[in-house]
């Protein structure tokens, strides 16, 4: 089992500069109920191959996921990364699975969470489903993602407003991450998470993949089984593994 050690530090594992939590989901979700109970912000990204491939071509793009204060071993191909140097983490933490977890978690301590992102109709069906599903959890607000730049601080009025405890933001994968960063000082969220297609998944709108793709660690398969589009975004994944292989006794730096 993997701890965090006495001084409350998390142990982590560095990918190509990136520092990625060894910690498994029933540690993770302890050590952020900490941070939530502690109210200082903090930012948590879920990171896969794409997002370190994205991060090795942008310097900018490298500096959030740097400056987040945890990145979460969501990819496989991430965990796989992490074995190959000697250094694995406990096991996969999923944002999706995450979510949940937190949510679980935040009944006992009555939280509030707020949701963003997504298209109108999604939104407001994965905060009813929530709500049916957590009823300990107050939905404090929901907005959709569907918003321009200067829109920004009319969103994040509304946030603060709402006063939550956690913020799930599912906006695209270039923009909900940065979009966190940018804003994390004024919107004062213990908690703010990115979670890509998951409102998608809660509101009923698409399936996750079976438990047989998860067992298999093939949920991006299925993804692209199921949303042949996303083949051009996908191609990181073979990168990243050919990387690996060809960087191995060198991935700790950027």
């Amino acid at each position: 089992m993997i701890h965090v050690n006495q001084t409350g530090q998390v142990p982590t594992v560095s990918l190509y500069g990136l520092s990625i939590s060894r910690l498994g989901m029933s540690d993770t979700v302890q050590y952020l109920t900490q941070v939530i109970n502690s109210r200082q912000p903090h930012q948590v990204i879920t990171a896969n191959p794409i997002m370190v491939m994205k991060a090795l071509e942008e310097p900018a793009y490298m500096q959030i996921m740097k400056n987040a204060e945890l990145l979460v071993p969501d990819g496989t191909g991430v965990v796989w990364a992490a074995d190959k140097i000697g250094t694995p983490v406990q096991e996969r933490v999923a944002g999706f699975d995450l979510l949940h977890e937190l949510m679980k978690v935040g009944e006992s301590y009555q939280w509030k969470v707020y949701l963003l992102g997504s298209t109108p109709e999604v939104i407001q069906a994965a905060a009813e489903r929530l709500h049916l599903q957590y009823p300990g959890v107050t939905i404090s607000g929901y907005r959709d993602g569907y918003f321009s730049a200067d829109q920004d601080a009319e969103v994040i009025a509304g946030i603060r407003e709402a006063a939550p405890d956690l913020l799930f933001v599912a906006r695209s994968a270039d923009t909900q991450e940065p979009w966190i960063a940018q804003y994390k000082d004024q919107l004062q969220v213990p908690l703010m998470m990115g979670v890509g297609g998951s409102f998608d998944v809660i509101s009923g709108k698409t399936k996750r993949a079976p438990i047989m793709f998860q067992k298999m660690r093939a949920e991006w398969l299925y993804r692209l089984m199921s949303e042949p589009t996303r083949y051009k975004r996908m191609l990181a994944l073979p990168q990243f593994a050919v990387k690996v292989m060809r960087d191995k006794g060198n991935m700790t730096k950027p």
